[in-house]
């Protein structure tokens, strides 16, 4: 089981505020950290806005599916390069 850099129970937070407070605390993860998801139903959409914003910088798994609790790892891989930085990759150009 991984190591979690914090841990978020949405049930506790107002609807509105859920997506925020969670990709918040992605961006706050180094490479390698996970957070734990809880939540009362399968987050699903939330998944999907992921792979929308964070493409290839995050790994999603399920740690309980249900009935009437989920838990999920989700885990920061592969981020970004901050700006004005180089990843090496174009060669400099």
């Amino acid at each position: 089981m991984p190591s979690f850099a914090t841990r978020i129970d949405v049930r506790d937070i107002e609807p509105s505020q859920r997506h925020p407070v969670i990709f918040s605390s992605f961006e706050g993860l180094a490479n390698g950290e996970s957070l734990e998801l809880v939540n009362d139903h399968d987050p699903q959409p939330l998944h999907r806005r992921f792979e929308l914003l964070a493409p290839r910088e995050f790994s999603w798994n399920y740690l309980q599916q249900g009935p009437d609790v989920w838990r999920v790892a989700i885990t920061r891989v592969n981020p970004t390069q901050p700006a004005g930085s180089c990843c090496g990759g174009c060669g400099g150009a």
